[in-house]
């Protein structure tokens, strides 16, 4: 009796002992994998842990929508697999022209006493991650804030830009972010949590009744809340967010990722035969003024002539032409000379008190379809739409517009003073560019830009020009209002290093037409379409080297950032076996052209790159 008490004593306290050592056990997170397996997401209590190659890449806590009804949240727990996203699609603009990806779709899920719905839609793609709520049965229900954050720990490395409407910043790297002037910041965010491992955050797949987000970190240095510009956002019936998304991997991965178009909606258009990018020849920069004389005007359709350039801009202030010529007539003496003339606009919603005209042209839409229709007749190619307010749910709404009355016409756009690129270029691909980049055009406005434009120009690569096309107005050899000191081979190398669906080329007509036959032979074939883009090496801040192939021949571009001569990777693409070769080089005793052909086996293996010089390879195969 007393052996059977004890047996059964000792199975209490066993059974007591067990059950207080599975509290201390901690439960097991729902671990979701990308397609090949190198990017896996865990859920940890209320918080998304993002691994590439089971390195720490970021941390996300999706807390929700903050809406009437209150806070639309879930539960990130025993995530459901929705199942595998396969798509291929053909780009006119961008890094390649066919684009393919994969993913896995999984849905976490809540549905209150009230059958309220709420998912987190997740898609973990090969080369990142994004992500979305929606709402089902949302009536006309004002949406006041989204709780999504992503963690950055003090002492990551990171290069961020300090919000602005027009997108226009320098991407410094910092090791914190802690910044008594400012607690706003713009997409995208790049960094590098671990050696070798990096993450750029940012949104895509903006839609009408959308606003467009940024992130703030004023409470908490560590924590980057998604923030809108709106006080609400009124969302109808199922209210889809845009895409939060993170590129995350090596250098490589992330500078060819096409994940923002890729999570975009497709084309709207079914006829796209009408839109073909190319390079413009550009006024503005040379005079910091716009188009109101017809003189300089036709100058610069010469200069697009002799170059053999498809386009030519006629910029602001085509309003106010003296000398008793119009508008008309520039577009004529364009179109005499083969060249397909560009107008400017201003969209009269951002800086309007002060600013050039004409305005209050396109934001009725039956005078905006009367303003295109007259575009279009008088055998304009497109459309350049500056000075835009914002992020705003209104404003988001007016690019679309825009682009959409754009295209009954058969007009290209291309963006200024705007919002950052967030995948409208494969929902209408007649958007060649936008600008959102402190470009070239600075060198008019402040001094900043001399001592920093080498170093900014070799992180653009890594941060900004990965979410869309980039109107930086490369390839300036003389000066403007402030100096450069980057070289001539440098400037050369921007036009292939930054992608853009229309190239253009901002220096004076003399400036290019006194170039070796062998520069402006390059300018005038310059492709601005590509059918493939890879990294070749690089660093943010440092150098930069990439290459791009349209049709059978490659064009193979680097830059130094530094103030320091340093060695960078020439490494043709795999594949190519023979095949001819033009290098331009900088010849660094007088900051002169060095240009030398080859046949492929003769290449150096690495160019010595003078201080914020570059280089230019071209290889037909």
């Amino acid at each position: 009796m007393r052996i059977l008490l004890f047996r059964l004593l000792f199975m209490r306290i066993l059974f007591a002992v067990l059950v207080l050592l599975t509290l201390f056990i901690p439960v097991k997170a729902n671990v979701m994998e990308s397609p090949n397996g190198l990017l896996t997401l865990k859920t940890e209590g209320d918080t998304l842990s993002l691994f590439y190659k089971n390195l720490p890449v970021t941390k996300i806590i999706p807390e929700g929508l903050i809406t009437e009804k209150g806070i639309s949240n879930v539960i990130l727990d025993n995530p459901e697999f929705s199942g595998n996203i396969k798509e291929e699609y053909e780009m006119i603009t961008g890094k390649k022209r066919f684009c393919s990806n994969e993913a896995c779709e999984y849905i976490f899920r809540k549905v209150d006493s009230l059958k309220n719905q709420a998912d987190l839609i997740v898609r973990l793609y090969n080369d990142g991650l994004a992500f979305r709520y929606r709402l089902c049965g949302n009536k006309n229900e004002k949406i006041f804030e989204e709780k999504t954050s992503y963690l950055i720990p003090e002492g990551t490395s990171r290069w961020i830009m300090k919000w602005r409407d027009s997108y226009e910043e320098f991407f410094p790297k910092t090791l914190t972010g802690k910044d008594s002037l400012n607690s706003h910041w713009a997409y995208p965010v790049l960094t590098e949590p671990t050696p070798g491992v990096f993450a750029l955050i940012s949104e895509a797949g903006i839609e009408k009744g959308h606003a467009a987000s940024s992130l703030t970190n004023k409470n908490d240095p560590e924590i980057y809340q998604i923030t809108f510009p709106d006080t609400a956002i009124t969302g109808k019936g199922e209210y889809l967010t845009p895409w939060r998304v993170v590129i995350a991997g090596d250098l490589s991965t992330l500078v060819e990722s096409t994940l923002i178009t890729d999570v975009s909606r497709p084309s709207v258009l079914k006829d796209t035969d009408w839109i073909n990018p190319g390079s413009v020849s550009w006024i503005y920069w040379a005079y910091n003024h716009g188009s109101s004389d017809y003189d300089i005007i036709c100058r610069y359709v010469d200069m697009a002539e002799e170059l053999d350039l498809p386009y030519m801009l006629i910029d602001a202030e085509w309003d106010e032409m003296g000398k008793d010529k119009t508008v008309e007539d520039a577009v004529n003496y364009s179109l005499g000379k083969g060249i397909k003339p560009m107008i400017w606009y201003n969209s009269t919603t951002g800086w309007i008190d002060g600013a050039p005209g004409p305005k209050y042209r396109l934001n009725d839409p039956d005078a905006r379809e009367q303003e295109f229709d007259w575009c279009e007749n008088l055998g304009i190619a497109g459309v350049k739409i500056d000075f835009f307010s914002g992020d705003s749910q209104p404003t988001m709404d007016y690019y679309i517009d825009l682009l959409e009355s754009a295209a009954r016409h058969h007009l290209l756009v291309n963006f200024h003073g705007a919002t950052l690129p967030r995948g409208w270029q494969r929902t209408y691909p007649h958007l060649m560019t936008t600008e959102a980049v402190y470009g070239a055009e600075w060198y008019n406005n402040k001094p900043d830009l001399t001592k920093r434009a080498s170093s900014h120009n070799a992180t653009l690569p890594f941060t900004r020009n990965i979410v869309g096309s980039m109107d930086y107005t490369p390839c300036t050899f003389s000066d403007s209002q402030h100096p450069h000191i980057t070289s001539k081979a440098h400037e050369l190398a921007l036009t292939v290093l930054f992608e853009s669906g229309l190239q253009h080329l901002a220096d004076r007509p003399e400036s290019y037409l006194s170039q070796p036959e062998q520069v402006k032979i390059f300018l005038g074939s310059l492709p601005t379409v590509w059918d493939e883009t890879h990294l070749i090496d690089g660093y943010p801040g440092e150098y930069a080297v990439l290459a791009r192939r349209n049709g059978n021949k490659w064009y193979i571009a680097g830059i130094n950032g530094t103030d320091h001569p340093i060695p960078l990777k020439l490494k043709i693409p795999s594949g190519i076996q023979e095949g001819k070769a033009e290098l331009f080089l900088d010849e660094p005793l007088n900051n002169d052209w060095l240009i030398k052909n080859y046949n492929l086996s003769e290449l150096p293996e690495k160019i010595e790159c003078m201080p914020r010089g570059g280089f230019v390879l071209t290889l037909a195969f």
